[in-house]
C-alpha cells in the first residue's frame, strides 16, 4: 500500500530534500507541500494524505496548532512531528496537540522513512533521543492530558489489560508477542481492539490509557 504524504515545513530545501528521497521509495508518495501550518492544514482538508510531516517552527500557525487542528478535524491524517527542536516542551505540545510520532531532522533518514511507515500503520513513534521518560512525565504534569473522567477498565479482557500494560511500557508488537507468548498477529489483534473499545486513536494514546489507568507507574 502507497502511503501518501503532505510535507509541512517553511523551509523548500528541506521539502525538496524529503521529496526527493521519497521518490526513491515506491511505497511513499508525497501529495502535496506546505509552508505554513495554516495551509498544512488547508491541504489536510483537500488530499486526505494519510501522514502529515510537521515542523513545528513556521511562520505565522505552528506546526503544533495546525496538528491540534488536524487531529481534531474529520481528516484520519496522522501527524508525524519532524523538527531540528527536540526540548521538552516541543514533545509535550505534540503530544497534546495529537501528534502520533516526534522525530528529529538528524536522524538517519532511513529512520525518518521508517516512522513514517509506523505512524501510517496506526503505531506511534518517538525518536530514541526523545526517551518514554518524557511520556511518563507528560503524564505527570498538571494539565498535560485534556480534563476528563477516567476510563473505566471495565470492558476489556484480562489478556488485553496485559497487552494495555506493556503498551503502555513502549513495547512494540514484536515484544508483546514474545513477552506473553503469543504471535504477533495475535498481538496487534489485541492491541487493534484495545484502540476500538478505549477509543484511543493510536499507540501513544494506549500509553496514556495505561498510566491513567495506573497500570503503568512513571520512573523516579
Amino acid at each position: 500500500m502507497t502511503v501518501r504524504i503532505l510535507l509541512a515545513d517553511d523551509q523548500p530545501l528541506v521539502r525538496s530534500g524529503l521529496r526527493v528521497i521519497m521518490a526513491d521509495h515506491p511505497d511513499l508518495e508525497v501529495v502535496g507541500e506546505a509552508a505554513t501550518g495554516s495551509e498544512a492544514v488547508r491541504l489536510v482538508g483537500e488530499l486526505r494524505p494519510d501522514v502529515a510531516v510537521m515542523d513545528i517552527r513556521m511562520p505565522g500557525m505552528d506546526g503544533i496548532e495546525a496538528t491540534r487542528l488536524i487531529t481534531a478535524g474529520p481528516a484520519t491524517t496522522r501527524v508525524l512531528v519532524l523538527t531540528t527542536f527536540d526540548e521538552d516542551d516541543h514533545v509535550y505540545g505534540a503530544l497534546r496537540a495529537g501528534a502520533s510520532g516526534f522525530v528529529v531532522k538528524d536522524m538517519a533518514l532511513d529512520d525518518i522513512l521508517a516512522a513514517i511507515r509506523v505512524v501510517a500503520a496506526g503505531d506511534a513513534l518517538i525518536a530514541p533521543g526523545v526517551t518514554r521518560r518524557l511520556i511518563a512525565d507528560f503524564i505527570g504534569r498538571p494539565k498535560a492530558v485534556p480534563e476528563r473522567a477516567p476510563r473505566p477498565v471495565e470492558g476489556i479482557t484480562e489478556r488485553e489489560r496485559e497487552v494495555l500494560t506493556l503498551v503502555g511500557r513502549g513495547r512494540s508488537n514484536t515484544e508483546i508477542a514474545q513477552d506473553l507468548f503469543i504471535t504477533v498477529a495475535t498481538a496487534k489483534s489485541h492491541v487493534s481492539r484495545l484502540l476500538t473499545k478505549l477509543a484511543a486513536r493510536d499507540r501513544v494514546q494506549l500509553v496514556i490509557t495505561a498510566y491513567e489507568m495506573g497500570l503503568v507507574t512513571p520512573p523516579r
